[in-house]
């Protein structure tokens, strides 16, 4: 977990539209383990530390269901601190009986992926040590493995799932885009990061210092997908955050060389990558 802080640039929360509020408060406390922080008419805050919020819902009015091929969210993943907290997770998964979507080795981490009632992907995981990860020319070695079930089990024998642990964080933010020319130079040469991991022509696995993603970038809904409509479920937007503001200015600067705009809005920075997806640029708190 120490990709996640400072001299790092990290996701830290994400905001999602829903078609229904409560419904999908329901799913996020009962099912994924938040707690609520704030709540509204409207939107919610939610929790893993009962402090920090990690997600933020809002049902917006005139809502459309998600939209199919378009860019957008893949899934966000919730980073948990040991295999046996999602050894919990998965016991309580298979207890409540909802269907996973998925459930992968990665060599760099072991991940679960399920979906909201709207569709959001999401995916929780627990990363292997780092000094186990395989590097080559820069690049980190991932793959996509069958998960070690039983052995996976076996770890969270006697650990008792109670909802997320307060250590939880946002791990990574994996999303669909219309192209990955300008998208990786929005984001590496605009926004700073490295790539770390390339599946193909078809996505780009993109990291500070080292991790071995903080975000994910996909043309899986196909090249030159339209952004989806404003009202429609999905990503509002989701928040980098920058170890200091000297950082962030120096971000700011390298987008307007690459002719991005940022704008302000009520104290805060937001820009937008070539594929319509928004991003909150944060300082640490």
């Amino acid at each position: 977990m120490e990709f996640h802080q400072s001299p790092h640039t990290f996701v830290d929360q994400v905001y999602l539209k829903v078609s229904n509020l409560e419904r999908s408060l329901e799913f996020y406390r009962n099912i994924i383990g938040f707690q609520i922080l704030k709540q509204e008419e409207r939107k919610a805050l939610l929790t893993a530390d009962g402090k920090n919020p990690l997600l933020i819902i809002e049902q917006p009015e005139h809502v459309t269901p998600k939209q199919g091929r378009t860019t957008g969210l893949y899934h966000f993943a919730l980073l948990l601190p040991t295999r046996a907290d999602l050894a919990a997770v998965l016991q309580h998964f298979i207890q409540v009986g909802y269907p996973l979507q998925g459930a992968s080795d990665h060599l760099v981490s072991e991940a679960l992926y399920l979906a909201d009632p709207d569709g959001n992907g999401i995916e929780i995981y627990a990363d292997r040590p780092a000094s186990t990860w395989d590097w080559e020319n820069g690049e980190v070695k991932m793959v996509t493995d069958p998960i070690d079930v039983r052995g996976l089990l076996a770890e969270g024998q006697g650990k008792k799932w109670t909802g997320l642990p307060a250590s939880t964080l946002m791990g990574h933010i994996h999303l669909h885009v219309s192209e990955l020319q300008k998208t990786k130079e929005f984001y590496c040469d605009g926004l700073g990061f490295d790539v770390v991991s390339r599946y193909g022509n078809q996505a780009l696995f993109i990291s500070t210092g080292g991790y071995h993603h903080h975000i994910g970038l996909n043309t899986w809904n196909g090249v030159g997908a339209p952004k989806p409509a404003e009202n429609s479920v999905g990503l509002k937007w989701f928040t980098l955050v920058f170890p200091n503001e000297e950082a962030r200015n120096k971000v700011m600067d390298q987008l307007q060389r690459i002719h991005v705009m940022v704008k302000k809005e009520d104290e805060c920075y937001f820009t937008e990558d070539p594929s319509g997806n928004r991003i909150k640029l944060s300082v640490k708190r």
